[in-house]
């Protein structure tokens, strides 16, 4: 059973700091790409940040270059967005995405930013 499971979100204030991880299982996570997405309320899912399969490409949404960082680690079958500097407008579900074979996406975690 395919399974991506979002963690780390919660409450911060601006400026602060958070690390999303994704834990992934039932498929070979060394041969997918993976993403990070978020949507807002009433707003479109957006590319958050994408990484390539051994991590040597990445790639980000023009709001978050400078501030997000996406990394995996294939032997934790996990991957991580660490975001510092948090602005309001970061506010959202975010969702990790594989994308290969086939596409699979987690569930979410409520990221909040405010004070």
């Amino acid at each position: 059973q395919v399974q991506l499971v979002e963690s780390g979100g919660g409450l911060v204030q601006p400026g602060g700091s958070l690390r999303l991880s994704c834990a992934a299982s039932g498929f070979t996570f060394s041969s997918y790409a993976m993403s990070w997405y978020r949507q807002a309320p009433g707003q479109e899912r957006e590319l958050v940040a994408a990484i390539s399969i051994v991590g040597g490409i990445t790639n980000y949404a023009d709001s978050v270059k400078g501030r997000f960082t996406i990394s995996r680690d294939n032997a934790k079958n996990t991957v991580y967005l660490q975001m510092n500097s948090l602005k309001p407008e970061d506010t959202a579900v975010y969702l990790c995405s594989a994308r290969g074979r086939n596409r699979y996406w987690g569930q979410g975690t409520q990221v909040t930013v405010s004070s």
